[in-house]
């Protein structure tokens, strides 16, 4: 007996990190000591030492069970990016900047190719973060998890300036609220998905008129990843006095967390156009309006609030950056929370 027959393939590891080395040296930054393989990743800070008081923020997050359609599709080189973008879009809503990132693939067997597509994925999603993925762990669960599945996690730290971190201290009445556009479902809400269409391959390889592609294209499409929009605005000149990312919980649940007391926030549903795959979930799910906006982003990923003489600049510099904005709504005084109208 030896611990291959027990169902873990030392050799595979081996050859998982040979195959993935490529895909993370692309992610390195100058601050990053030493390479790949280490039992730590080492990360200088001489950097920040410029800043009067760095900060440094985390964020740890999945992508839920939207990996259940990368298993379906047997496609893996996206729902990497879906992990690195729920955990540093948390980050930036901050004001941090991403510095590196770490992520933990859990499988039922260490097939080296699909293994080194995961993580090509999440080294893409660093790439467009502009984190370093400095480590991560493929550890190999027989008996535990099935043979052909696996479970992604990430990690990922960041710093600001005390001075310029996000909290929302500096809202007031009138400021304005610019959403910029998601690329669809992202990673939440999929168990509900899952409920609505039949998970078969035949599912989702029907193609659809509305969505201009197969379902399980629409669905498995990455998360956006908004550092580069959130960059471009404060290198605008212009202060992002809150941000909340709408993931889990949709507009009802997020959108309170970027203010402060004495205030909410007014969304209007008629100041952009929802993407069709919402409309296709809700009307083939027979979903109530209200729980679409508290449970999905319904086309919108994050959200900033600015001062109003700000607000074309802000936009300005999200298009800049290759995202769309929207003029959704508006901060008004009263008791913190959210009316969609």
């Amino acid at each position: 007996m030896d611990y291959k027959k027990a169902g873990v393939d030392i050799e595979a590891g081996y050859r998982s990190v040979e195959l993935m080395k490529e895909y993370v040296k692309g992610t390195m930054r100058p601050e990053v000591l030493g390479g790949i393989g280490g039992f730590s990743g080492a990360f200088s800070l001489e950097k920040i030492k410029n800043m009067e008081k760095p900060v440094l923020l985390s964020g740890t997050d999945g992508v839920g069970t939207k990996i259940k359609l990368a298993f379906l599709m047997d496609r893996h080189d996206t729902i990497g990016i879906d992990c690195v973008a729920m955990c540093v879009n948390d980050v930036i809503c901050a004001g941090a900047e991403p510095l590196f990132f770490l992520d933990y693939i859990a499988c039922g067997k260490n097939i080296p190719e699909k293994i080194a597509a995961i993580v090509k994925g999440v080294a893409e999603g660093c790439r467009q973060s502009g984190a370093a993925l400095v480590g991560g762990e493929t550890a190999e669960h027989p008996g535990l998890m099935p043979e052909d599945e696996y479970d992604l996690a990430g990690f990922a730290v960041g710093v600001a300036d005390e001075k310029d971190l996000i909290d929302g201290y500096d809202l007031k009445a009138g400021d304005v609220l610019i959403g910029i556009a998601s690329s669809g479902v992202h990673s939440n809400g999929f168990s509900l998905v899952r409920s609505v269409f039949d998970m078969t391959k035949e599912s989702l390889d029907t193609y659809y008129e509305e969505l201009g592609a197969t379902l399980g294209e629409t669905l498995l499409t990455p998360t956006k990843i908004y550092v580069k929009a959130l960059k471009s605005v404060r290198d605008a000149g212009v202060t992002i006095k809150a941000c909340s990312h709408i993931t889990g919980g949709g507009f009802y649940e997020n959108i309170p967390r970027m203010l402060k007391d004495g205030v909410y926030a007014v969304v209007h549903k008629d100041s952009y156009e929802v993407p069709a795959i919402f409309k296709l979930l809700q009307d083939k799910g027979k979903i109530d309006e209200k729980v679409m906006y508290n449970t999905y982003n319904m086309g919108i990923g994050m959200i900033v609030a600015v001062d109003q003489e700000d607000a074309a600049r802000a936009t300005d510099a999200i298009r800049a950056a290759g995202e769309t904005p929207y003029v959704i709504g508006e901060i008004e005084a009263g008791e913190k929370g959210v009316t969609l109208c």
